[in-house]
Parts: C-alpha cells; structure tokens; sequence
C-alpha cells in the first residue's frame, strides 16, 4: 500500500508513522511543540504550517490518537511535517546516539533509558486512545522497545545529506 490515496491524500500509516516520529523527538525535546513550530519558521513553512495549532491539527489525523480528527492531510502538508522532523533530527541526534547507546550497555546506562522510556510512556497515555491494541502495545515496556529502538534508528538516519529522501521513502512505504 503506498502513502498516496485517491485525491492525492497520504495514507493513514504514513501519518501513524510520522506522528509515531515526532513523539519520539518530543520525548526527547521537553519543549517538544515549540520546537517544532520555531524549525517550521526556520525552513520557511509558514504558508504551510503558519501556527502551533496548524501543527496539532495535522498530527491529529493519526488515527490513534484521542483528539483524532480525519481532515484528509495534503501532501504538501505532510512534506513539510517530513521537513520539520528531519530538521528535528539532525538537532537531536547526540541525543538520540546516546538513547541507543544506554539500551545497548542498559548495567551502566539504565537511567537515560528508564527515563526516555517513562517520558515516552507519558506522552503516549496523554495524546493517543489507551483503548486500542496497538496503543496498548506502545504502553508495554516490554513490548515497545523495538519500536523505539527501530524509530530511533530511522531518526538516525535522517540526520544525512538525503534524510529527507530517506525517511519520504520510508513513510511513503517505496
């Protein structure tokens, strides 16, 4: 299935994905929304996402989250979402290394992980519908971790030359 439906609409798990991205880096960025919106303006997406509630309303056509609202994102909106994440990528990236790193020597490094993890925890129960299975999943430490460690990884990989082509391949499932 292609991130492109009929009308030039992105796919429900293209925007389940890159929402999944974003509240990975705002687990990281306790500013995480204000973040966002300042690289919004950096790249010169006003026209496009002109305000923080511009921003939440877009994210809100993540089918799992409370607030979920189908406004059928355009493809121009989700690129510059695309944009915005890269962007937050590359700024976060020590961070997001480090992350990594503590699950991999979790003896001497358990407390960046723990820590990411509860935050990231918190996030989920606050933004998405706890009622689903999948949410369910994501809340289940012993289940989300390769979820995490896999967004991680392709955050990581936003931080090249070609990040923005690399992870519109990936959310556009090519």
């Amino acid at each position: 299935m292609t991130a492109l439906t009929k009308g030039n609409q992105v796919s429900r798990q293209s925007i389940e994905k890159l929402d999944l991205l974003l509240i990975i880096l705002e687990t990281i960025d306790l500013n995480g929304i204000q973040s966002l919106y300042s690289l919004s303006n950096r790249l010169d997406l006003n026209d496009v996402l002109p305000n923080k509630i511009t921003i939440w309303k877009l994210r809100n056509n993540n089918p799992l989250r409370k607030s979920y609202v189908n406004n059928n994102i355009k493809v121009k909106e989700f690129d510059a979402l695309i944009k915005i994440t890269v962007e937050m990528s590359k700024y976060l990236y020590p961070y997001i290394r480090e992350i990594l790193k503590s699950k991999e020597d979790i003896k001497d490094n358990s407390i960046i992980w723990n820590d990411f993890n509860k935050r990231f925890i918190e996030l989920i129960k606050e933004r998405f519908n706890v009622d689903s299975i999948r949410v369910k999943k994501l809340l289940n430490q012993a289940e989300n971790c390769e979820t995490i460690i896999k967004s991680l990884l392709i955050l990581s990989f936003c931080i090249s030359n070609q990040g923005y082509q690399k992870l519109k391949n990936f959310l556009y499932d090519f």
